[in-house]
């Protein structure tokens, strides 16, 4: 009996060094999968640099309403951007996330899908989202879930393991009722997922004793995700970004060798989201 384990990198493309720091844990430490952010300016050509130098990393597509512009005209998305053409901060559409409309979620969601298609040759490995805002409501999990089922991807879990919740740096914006919805819309279209998601290596919780614990709570015969954000930082992306050096200490411990050994001591298999 085998346990699986991918540790996906979030986050790809959202500038040129953070995806050069992605392929550098997948190249030289434990980074299997990564999905990327389709509406950033550098993706597309960072997705060509992930073909050749990192073909085995897997990569999937980082839905976003929270970071950047819609790749769809304003005036398609009524509703998701600000008075400059930007997508609503994230506090913003936690607010007003009960009274979207779903179905232009679901066209923006599926145009930076399509981008995917249209840089990668082929479909993403899987979706997830950034600042897990498919997560938000009902209506917003279900154009998600939509969405997997159309193109045949997996999904990333909506709740994690051990907090019954997202993680702990995100706003509390309705916990009990995506324990409500989660497991209902999970039975009712059975998306492919690991078996369980580890969200607790972000931040101060990105140590090496965090993530021997997290190996340490895997069961046989199983399927995990670790989520991550790991990457080289410059300083522009420093001064706009709450989440940046952090990135830097993620890559180091994703790379530390003896973490490696551990993961091989322990009969964990490495893998991405294309092999389930």
């Amino acid at each position: 009996m085998t346990t699986r384990l991918i540790i996906n990198a979030d986050d790809y493309g959202r500038t040129p060094e953070i995806s050069r720091g992605i392929r550098h844990a997948h190249l030289h430490g434990m980074v299997t999968s990564s999905t990327c952010m389709m509406n950033m300016p550098s993706v597309a050509a960072d997705i060509k640099i992930a073909q050749k130098e990192t073909p085995r990393l897997g990569l999937g597509v980082h839905l976003v309403l929270t970071a950047g512009k819609p790749l769809l005209p304003a005036e398609k998305v009524p509703g998701l951007t600000r008075a400059n053409g930007s997508f609503l901060s994230q506090e913003t559409l936690i607010e007003k996330a009960a009274g979207l409309d779903p179905s232009i979620i679901k066209q923006e969601w599926r145009a930076q899908v399509d981008a995917f298609i249209a840089a990668a040759g082929y479909k993403p490995t899987h979706l997830d989202s950034h600042h897990h805002s498919s997560y938000f409501t009902a209506s917003i999990f279900k154009a998600m879930l939509e969405l997997a089922h159309e193109y045949d991807l997996p999904i990333r879990l909506p709740i994690a393991h051990e907090q019954n919740q997202l993680p702990k740096d995100e706003p509390d914006y309705s916990a009990d009722e995506l324990d409500q919805f989660g497991p209902r819309l999970l039975e009712k279209f059975q998306p492919r997922s690991p078996d369980a998601l580890f969200t607790t290596f972000y931040d101060q919780g990105a140590t090496r004793a965090e993530f021997l614990r997290i190996l340490r709570l895997f069961l046989p015969n199983s399927c995990f995700e670790i989520m991550c954000h790991p990457g080289f930082v410059d300083e522009a992306f420093a001064r706009e970004s709450g989440y940046a050096f952090q990135r830097q200490a993620e890559l180091e411990i994703l790379t530390d060798p003896a973490l490696r050994k551990e993961v091989d001591r322990l009969g964990i298999k490495l893998i991405s989201f294309a092999e389930l």
